[in-house]
């Protein structure tokens, strides 16, 4: 018993352990400590109930995260921030795993018992390099889908690999296809980018045989574990029938599952696209960004050096690269102010790159190592001179990272959300118009149980059937429901619902939703960074309360957080701009001390307003 355990131990390769252990540790110094903006607080509401997300409704996602909520510490945002770092580190062991196989299958340099050494630590310096880039770096410190598909593709090359070298061995192995296949179709079930990689996939089969493709029953067979991945799709409609805290879709019949499935629920028109634009969706795949001109250049050695024994997989990885472009910039051809969410798609490309990278640290040592004597390779110097030459990109690309992915001390959204429900009144109504106004909300009173008197209401649903299912009592006899679907806008349904609601409590708004629409019918009073509307006090003026700042958190707009996201910047000059609001308007309703105090407040929060304040100041007679 003792010397199998001892036979296990030593099979154990110790920089396999490294390539997830490492970046898991960097991940868990920086991972985010609570729900954070963007689809978080909507994830993991999804992932505690066991719902759906937003569509395609992410179902092998949420199913995975889910175990991790059992975790006996934390709060379960941050048991599903843990999920993802996991999931992110095994996408850094696929690279290990492809870099290390696709070595070992060159035998043009062979140095005795030293060279698994200098084989795994080009494939561990590979991991690194994937591990500490950008976009898996910031995908990894808060809940995100995309390392899990990430590493969903390594497995899929690491089995078509296995079975293209058995296939020249004369061993017909299709059972490495068919689990490929399975594992494509659960992918979907993460995210349906899978889908731009298939070609790559498929090409690597056929470029073996081309007749391969007129084997009917394996053909078949291949299709088949394929929809026996896909049917973790059926969690949607099954979850639906239990009615989950978080429905998205409510994919029940086979008219909402497809609904959802197909992301009907995003209608847009695409902008008319010019060069300059047309460059801007290029530059979301960001190879020097990622990983350096250095990266660059070894990603060049790495394709270059591929040509030969490894020239299909060069062929796979430009299919994936134009595929990508082609359907996300081309198809997609997203708004300038939404390309940073299609720079998420090409993580399982970056992938790729980081393989490609390792085998040029494989080259250039391979060159480099090949005039000395096996007893000179294993010299102190020898190693640690290869130490320094595979750790150096790595090092110097988390050093560089680093500082903008530290999100251990990130509560800006938590205290967002905490500090909009001190703004509220018990039983009030709040609408909401934006998904970082609302999901950091929606967790906090569904995950959480915070403020659990308050109806939450997203502007943006109000226009679907399934989302006024959710709220029965308030929706059940609404006029919404018998408004076309098609023909109710969410500024129209946003005026219905609040003349509903307004007869009956206090309804309130968010800033978003304050500057999104005008509401010339009701009078306004802000309280924070909310805003009430009042029945009958059209064009009236009521002075802010800004006794309800004395309740908030200023850690969320206080703190001395490193950098800050997009949405992260907008919550806190959200804060900001409330006090100056309220500070002008204080200081014409002649209440000088208030408005002053609040004006100086917002400089403080935002020194990019300070101007605009003293401006302010200046112009009521209150400047220095």
């Amino acid at each position: 018993m003792r010397a199998s355990i001892a036979a296990f131990f030593r099979r154990i390769d110790p920089l396999a352990v490294l390539s997830i252990s490492i970046p898991f540790a960097v991940y868990i110094l920086t991972l985010a400590p609570s729900v954070t903006f963007f689809d978080s607080g909507e994830f993991i509401t999804a992932i505690d109930s066991l719902g759906t997300a937003h569509s395609p409704g992410y179902p092998f996602f949420i199913n995975y995260a889910k175990p991790f909520t059992w975790l006996p510490f934390g709060n379960i945002a941050f048991r599903v921030n843990i999920a993802t770092a996991v999931s992110a580190s095994i996408a850094c062991y696929g690279v290990y795993l492809l870099v290390c196989y696709l070595i070992a299958a060159d035998n043009r340099f062979r140095q005795r018992e030293t060279v698994p050494i200098f084989v795994h630590g080009c494939a561990l310096a590979a991991a690194l390099v994937f591990a500490y880039s950008a976009r898996l770096w910031l995908q990894s410190n808060h809940d995100k889908p995309y390392p899990l598909v990430s590493f969903l593709v390594a497995i899929v090359f690491y089995l078509l690999f296995r079975w293209r070298d058995l296939y020249d061995q004369g061993t017909e192995a299709p059972r490495y296809i068919y689990l490929g296949c399975f594992i494509c179709g659960l992918a979907t079930g993460a995210h349906q980018t899978i889908v731009l990689l298939i070609p790559s996939f498929a090409w690597l089969i056929l470029a073996k045989n081309w007749r391969l493709v007129a084997r009917v029953k394996e053909l078949l067979l291949a299709v088949a574990f394929a929809i026996l991945g896909f049917s973790i799709q059926l969690h949607m409609p099954i979850r639906a029938t239990q009615n989950p805290l978080l429905n998205w879709g409510d994919s029940k019949t086979l008219e909402q599952f497809l609904w959802n499935i197909l992301r009907k629920g995003y209608p847009s028109e695409p902008p008319d696209r010019d060069l300059h634009l047309l460059w801007q969706q290029l530059s979301a795949f960001n190879i020097p960004h990622e990983f350096t001109w250095i990266g660059v250049f070894l990603l060049a050695v790495g394709l270059l050096t591929s040509l030969g024994k490894n020239k299909d997989l060069v062929i796979a990885y430009v299919i994936g690269v134009i595929c990508s472009l082609l359907v996300i910039v081309g198809y997609f051809n997203a708004q300038a102010e939404l390309i940073f969410l299609t720079e998420e798609f090409f993580t399982p490309l970056y992938l790729l790159t980081a393989v490609f990278i390792g085998l040029g640290f494989w080259f250039l040592l391979r060159h480099g190592l090949a005039t000395l004597r096996a007893n000179q390779l294993k010299s102190l110097p020898v190693m640690l001179l290869v130490a320094l030459f595979l750790l150096i990109l790595p090092v110097t690309i988390c050093a560089i990272n680093y500082y903008e992915n530290d999100q251990h001390e990130n509560y800006v959204a938590f205290d967002y959300a905490t500090n909009t429900f001190r703004s509220l009144p018990q039983g009030a109504v709040l609408f909401t118009w934006g998904d970082s106004g609302a999901f950091p909300l929606w967790y906090l009173q569904g995950v959480e149980r915070m403020r659990t008197d308050l109806d939450l209401l997203h502007t943006p649903h109000l226009v679907f059937t399934w989302y006024l299912d959710s709220f029965p009592e308030l929706f059940r006899y609404s006029m919404l429901r018998s408004l076309p679907g098609a023909l109710n806008s969410a500024e129209d349904a946003l005026k219905i619902a609040v003349a509903e609601q307004i007869e009956r409590r206090p309804v309130f708004i968010d800033f978003s939703t304050r500057y999104s629409l005008p509401f010339p019918e009701y009078g306004l009073q802000q309280q924070g960074i909310c805003y009430r509307l009042i029945k009958g006090g059209a064009g009236r003026v009521y002075a802010p309360d800004v006794a309800v700042w004395d309740l908030y958190s200023p850690r969320g707009y206080l703190s001395q957080m490193g950098f800050r996201d997009l949405d992260t910047g907008k919550a806190i000059l959200i804060y900001a701009s409330s006090r100056m609001e309220a500070g002008e308007l204080l200081l014409r309703l002649g209440m000088r001390t208030e408005g002053i105090e609040q004006l100086r407040a917002a400089a403080v929060i935002s020194p990019d307003l300070r101007f605009q304040v003293e401006g302010l100041l200046n112009a009521y007679g209150a400047g220095q």
